[in-house]
Order: structure tokens, then C-alpha cells, then sequence
């Protein structure tokens, strides 16, 4: 399987630490509001990605983490005159609950920053004993200088990235040894939550949870660190200089990151009136179609998301789900029974749908290829796949389709509500065979409506009906 490394700007076999086994660190949301549909891209491509490894065999610990302490939390629960883990409890029930709805499966472990506290006062203490780290009134600092090595995940000089700072003024920044470098501990404010340090009372910065936290359930050397591009600099450029410096060892193998996502091409924003929230997105669409719009992109190229290409991600769902259902309704006609020769022939063919899925899912991710695979799938199933077929042939390619888009993480088969539409015109088909004295089809259409809760009356006036 070839991974697009950041860490190195190449595309790389991906050989893992222990054969059969994968360990992933996926960065996660910082819980001060409901999860937006920018926070949803990585949740959905990355968990696709464990599913795939999953679906090869390896056993995946997937850990990803919640960020429980930090100032926007704090500003919300001051502005609602709550604790700020009373915030954070409230959204990470929230975020559960939007990962389900778009069917991103719970991660191995999900930590929260304020369980990790311990094992960050000691990663920095380890850090202040190499001489990594320096503390001044009560705040301790990264010398970012120090890690030779620093800059090497985002490219960036460090030279460079110095002279930006020549100008810059903000408070504390006196008490640096180089503008470059960056907080580990902070002592409390007036009002904030705040631990007990060897430095201050006070709080972690942002950068040093996620290597302890990488640490504690991954190791001090893990095969994947996904995230949004966002997070390359700083975040995860500090996050090896800490793991490294601290551990001594290399941090990640293979860096992930997916693009961003532009609203009507243009970068999301409160201020522009194009911030759309996961719960907000739902109250139109079911998430299975925003999780289908996530994966018709490379997860490396930027996506646009729109109202458009929303309705075309409904559209290409629902051709999907229609066919499954059909699929369904000839199950229950079809003949008993072993595959004929010809259909056998046809399933050992079908296979080499399954094989252009994964060499697409070996191709660095690539879920757009492996969506026009189960189109393509879905094609022979419509224009191939008839009542003249064994009930063994029918369900075989309705497994192939559901089963692959198992692997990404979408449902074919579920309960929806069905439309006046879609009723009147079973209906009509329905009365069409009675009139030509089709009863077979005639019984098997008004079992189908049963199946969908749908109850006929035959009246003198005609046929009426009701939901159940």
C-alpha cells in the first residue's frame, strides 16, 4: 500500500512496525461547540483509511483524542456562567453523537487532555532535564532551537521563520530566549481551571498533549499521525520536537494530512456567513450522503462544498440505495437454488470489481476511484441482474456492493422514509399486473409495500393506503 508522507513529500510503501498490526494517532476536535464540517473531513477519511486496514487483516489501535482544556472552552464557559468541564462534557457527548450519524466508528481510545495532565508534567520535566525546555515565572518554554532537526515535517526554515518574528510583541515574549519558541506550561488566570506544577499552578499548552498522549496508548514510535493540513505547523512540527527530544526515537513513520474544505470556494468562516455545522448539514441531508461528498475527493485535494455538489452527492447515494433495494425486492422472487454456469461465471468476473477497489485504497486513499468502482458495480447490477436470476446470484452481487461500501463506511440498506411517489407508482405497477393477469407480480409488489410498511385497502373507489 503507497502512503503520501508529508515527513518526507513521497509516496511510501507502507510497511508497519509489527506485521499485523497498525497503530494510529488521529488529532481530534477541541470540544467548545458542535463539530463543523471541516472538523468531519479527517474524522471520515481517516476512519475509512482504519477500515480499509481492517478489512486487509491488521489490527488497528486507533486512538483520537478530545481537547477538553483550552482558552475557547474557558471563553464559553465564562460567557454561560458554567465550568468549563461542564462545556466540554456537553460537546463531547455532542461530538459522539454527530461521529455516529456519519458512521465514524468510536476510535480505540478517545483520551481527553485533562486525563493526560500527569504524564504531560512529566514529558516537560523530562524535556527541562535535557535542557530542551526552560521555565520563567512559572511558565516553561520549548527551546525550539535546540532540536536540530526542527522544521523538518512542515519544510520550513527556521531562519526563516525567526525574522518573521523579528517585529512581533505580545505579552511574555520578553521572557523567550528565541521568538521561536513555545509554551509547555502556562500559570493560571484569574477564574481559569488550573493543576498543580513543579512551575506554577496552571495549565498544559496545546502542542504537548498529543504527544503524551501518542505515548501513553501508541508508544514512542507509531506507524501513522493524520490530521487537517492546519495542523502541520505548529502544531505537529511541535509535536515531534517533543516527542523526539523527549523519547529519543523517531515519533511517526508515515504523516497524513487531508486538504482543507472551501465553502462555494471560499474558506470557511463565521464572519462570511459559510460556517456550517455537522448538526446544522443534517437537518437537510442524511450524513451518509456527507460522507459520501467527503470521499469523492482525494483526501490530498482541497473540496469544495456547496449545495450543488451536496444534491449530486444525494443523487449518486440514492442510485446506490435504489439499487440495493431492487437488488432486495428480486432476492425475494428469485428461484432457490445453486448459480447457473453462466452466473458463476459472472460472480468469479464480478471479482475484479473488488480487486480495482483496493488497488484504488492502496493508491494513497484513493476513495474517489474506489467510489466509481462500486458505481460501475452498481451499473451491472441494474442493466444485468433481472427476476430470471437464482436468489444465490442476486444476494452474491448485493453482498460485493454492500460489503465495499462497508469498507468506506456507507450504508446502503436502511430504514428511510419512503416517498408518496414512490408508493403511488408501486401502486401503479401493482395495478397494471392485475390488469393483465400478472397475480405473481401483482402479490410480490404488494408484499413489497408491506415490507416498507405500507398497507393496501381495495375499495370500489380504488386502492387506498396507509402507513403502518
Amino acid at each position: 500500500m503507497l502512503l503520501y508522507n508529508t515527513l518526507t513529500k513521497k509516496r511510501e510503501e507502507f510497511v508497519p512496525i509489527t506485521p499485523g498490526r497498525v497503530t494510529m494517532y488521529v488529532c481530534g476536535p477541541t470540544v467548545y461547540d458542535f463539530i463543523h464540517i471541516g472538523n468531519a473531513r479527517p474524522m471520515i477519511v481517516f476512519d475509512s483509511l482504519r477500515r480499509y486496514f481492517e478489512h486487509k487483516g491488521f489490527e488497528v489501535n486507533y486512538v483520537s483524542n478530545f481537547t477538553d482544556v483550552d482558552d475557547k472552552i474557558i471563553r464559553k464557559s465564562v460567557e454561560e456562567g458554567i465550568p468549563a468541564q461542564e462545556v466540554a462534557e456537553r460537546y463531547i457527548k455532542e461530538c459522539r453523537q454527530d461521529m455516529e450519524h456519519m458512521n465514524v466508528k468510536p476510535a480505540t481510545v478517545h483520551p481527553r487532555a485533562t486525563e493526560a495532565i500527569p504524564g504531560m508534567i512529566e514529558m516537560i520535566q523530562t524535556l527541562i532535564d535535557k535542557g530542551y525546555a526552560y521555565e520563567k515565572n512559572g511558565t516553561v518554554y520549548y527551546r525550539t532551537r535546540l532540536f536540530k532537526e526542527y522544521g523538518k515535517l512542515s519544510h520550513k526554515n527556521l531562519d526563516d521563520l525567526r525574522s518573521g518574528f523579528r517585529d512581533l510583541k505580545v505579552s511574555g515574549e520578553d521572557e523567550k530566549e528565541d521568538p521561536l519558541d513555545f509554551v509547555l506550561w502556562k500559570p493560571k488566570k484569574e477564574g481559569e481551571p488550573f493543576w498543580e506544577s513543579p512551575w506554577s499552578e496552571g495549565r498544559p499548552g496545546w502542542h504537548i498533549e498529543c504527544s503524551v498522549m501518542a505515548k501513553r496508548f501508541l508508544g514512542d514510535t507509531i506507524d501513522i499521525h493524520a490530521g487537517g493540513e492546519d495542523l502541520i505547523f505548529p502544531h505537529h512540527e511541535n509535536e515531534i520536537a517533543q516527542s523526539e527530544a523527549c523519547n529519543g526515537v523517531p515519533f511517526a513513520h508515515y504523516w497524513l494530512h487531508n486538504a482543507f474544505l472551501n465553502i462555494d470556494n471560499r474558506k470557511m468562516s463565521k464572519s462570511l456567513g459559510n460556517f456550517f455545522t455537522v448538526r446544522e448539514i443534517e437537518k437537510t441531508y442524511n450524513l451518509q450522503v456527507l460522507r459520501l461528498f467527503m470521499l469523492s475527493a482525494h483526501y490530498r485535494s482541497p473540496l469544495n462544498f456547496s449545495h450543488e455538489l451536496m444534491e449530486s452527492a444525494k443523487s449518486a447515494y440514492e442510485r446506490i440505495c435504489n439499487c440495493v433495494d431492487n437488488l432486495n425486492f428480486l432476492a425475494g422472487s428469485a428461484a432457490d437454488g445453486e448459480m447457473s454456469g453462466a452466473e458463476k461465471e459472472l460472480a468469479a468476473k464480478n471479482a475484479e470489481f473488488t480487486v480495482r477497489f483496493d488497488q484504488s485504497m492502496e493508491d494513497d486513499v484513493n476513495t474517489a476511484d474506489a467510489l466509481s468502482v462500486i458505481f460501475d458495480l452498481v451499473k451491472f447490477a441494474n442493466s444485468e441482474v433481472s427476476g430470471e436470476n437464482s436468489r444465490a446470484f442476486v444476494l452474491a452481487v448485493k453482498k460485493q456492493i454492500t460489503d465495499l461500501g462497508d469498507i468506506l463506511g456507507l450504508i446502503f440498506e436502511q430504514k428511510r422514509e419512503v416517498l408518496d411517489s414512490e408508493i403511488e407508482e408501486l401502486i401503479a405497477q401493482r395495478q397494471a399486473a392485475r390488469r393483465e393477469k400478472d397475480f405473481k407480480r401483482a402479490d410480490e409488489i404488494r408484499g413489497r409495500l408491506a415490507d416498507m410498511g405500507i398497507t393496501l385497502l381495495d375499495t370500489r373507489e380504488g386502492v387506498k393506503w396507509k402507513r403502518a
